[in-house]
């Protein structure tokens, strides 16, 4: 048998430049990259907003914003990339934005201009994020979708862990001074960029990966015309549900801050436990879906109803185990949720429906950051109550959805 990292020229197809699990890990090493930079960043978004005069209000509408930036916007830039076929092109660009904005951050005076940023950042993933998924996942179609998309996100989690403990490390040494801490980003920046070139030269058409389907392929007009599967809306609105009951990072990091329960500098520290956590729950979630498939997503909505009753309270462990158990519900959805997405959706169609997944869960994240720093203000235990009731919704939903019923697209 052929292993499944390398593989031959059949039917006069040109072999990829590198096998299928080295494709991977190269661009896992590149998303690493790109995870110590703005993971570093995120990871103290909320102290950094904070420290500007914002309100847990504002936190909240921002980083939810930004997460829907990061979302919804991907409904245009999935259908461009399908249409141009142009994914390197999409997938470098995006990035570029992402490395450039972060160390500007740091140098930010004004509030507004620290939200713009922080929105900015949040583009560019839309800009990327439909391309670089699809590019991923003809790679995964040798290596098995839940593993390889389990294996490039435990690679991120890297990144996202190294990133905030040196932004943590920064500011600890210069009494919590936010423009070298974002500014030393500027480095794993650079090699992203390099990275990006180097491998788009090494495997230009990654689609060689993944074996043609036994039809004919068709024509331009008519892939724009394919309908997307029902079972495609089925978890993008399973997703859109339980996206709309969580809170975001900004909003716990806000509380831990403003209840003094962690310091500026380890609030970073916090964060990248919690994307260890992230990758661990990845890895698990990713095996587990090529062995028993999507009912595996039933965790997400019990795990991000279980946030906001460890996360907000005032005792410090707890609220430590909350912000752990949200990198675990983070780690479910970059991993698996995706995955599924890559076997629902066919090669010509896939982008297109990577970016409408991301809009409609998009919008369901400003929803919840926004429903999280307003409930916040007002009342904890009613956010808590509204978080579990949301939850509970979106497991009813797939379970009235039959999730085991559902098979792949041929």
């Amino acid at each position: 048998m052929t292993p499944p990292d390398t593989l031959k020229t059949t039917g006069g197809r040109r072999t990829p430049g590198m096998g299928a699990w080295r494709f991977v890990i190269a661009f896992g090493t590149i998303s690493l990259l790109a995870d110590f930079v703005y993971e570093g960043a995120r990871s103290i978004t909320g102290p950094l907003l904070a420290h500007l005069g914002a309100t847990a209000a504002v936190v909240g509408i921002v980083t939810g914003i930004g997460e829907a930036a990061a979302l919804i916007l991907r409904l245009g830039s999935g259908p461009l990339a399908d249409r141009t076929r142009r994914f390197w092109a999409w997938t470098i660009s995006g990035y570029a934005l992402t490395v450039i904005t972060v160390p500007v951050l740091g140098l930010a005076s004004a509030l507004w201009v620290a939200c713009a940023l922080v929105i900015a950042e949040r583009v560019g993933k839309a800009v990327r994020s439909p391309a670089k998924d699809t590019l991923l996942s003809h790679a995964a179609a040798v290596t098995g979708r839940g593993k390889g998309f389990a294996v490039h996100e435990a690679m991120d989690q890297i990144g996202a862990i190294v990133g905030p403990l040196v932004v943590a490390a920064i500011l600890a040494a210069t009494g919590d001074d936010y423009a070298p801490a974002l500014g030393v980003l500027a480095l794993p920046g650079l090699a992203v960029l390099i990275l990006l070139f180097w491998l788009r030269a090494r495997v230009p058409d990654p689609t060689q990966y993944e074996a043609p389907a036994p039809t004919a392929e068709p024509a331009q007009g008519a892939q724009a015309r394919e309908r997307l599967p029902r079972a495609f809306w089925i978890y993008a609105a399973f997703t859109a549900a339980t996206m709309s009951g969580s809170a975001t990072f900004g909003v716990l990091s806000f509380h831990l801050i403003t209840h003094h329960l962690l310091t500026a500098a380890a609030v970073p520290v916090l964060y990248a436990g919690a994307m260890a956590v992230d990758a661990i729950a990845a890895l698990a979630t990713g095996w587990a879906y090529d062995r028993i498939g999507p009912k595996v997503l039933a965790v997400l909505p019990l795990l991000a109803a279980a946030v906001p009753v460890l996360a907000f309270t005032r005792s410090v462990p707890l609220a430590v185990a909350g912000a752990l158990v949200w990198g675990a519900a983070m780690g479910v959805q970059e991993s698996t949720l995706r995955a599924t997405v890559a076997d629902l959706v066919g090669p010509h169609r896939r982008a297109t429906a990577y970016g409408i997944f991301a809009a409609v869960v998009g919008a369901a994240t400003a929803a919840g950051g926004a429903l999280a720093g307003v409930l916040y203000d007002v009342s904890i235990p009613t956010l808590i109550i509204v978080t579990a009731c949301i939850q509970a919704a979106a497991l009813i939903l797939l379970a009235v959805t039959r999730p085991g019923r559902i098979r792949p697209a041929a």
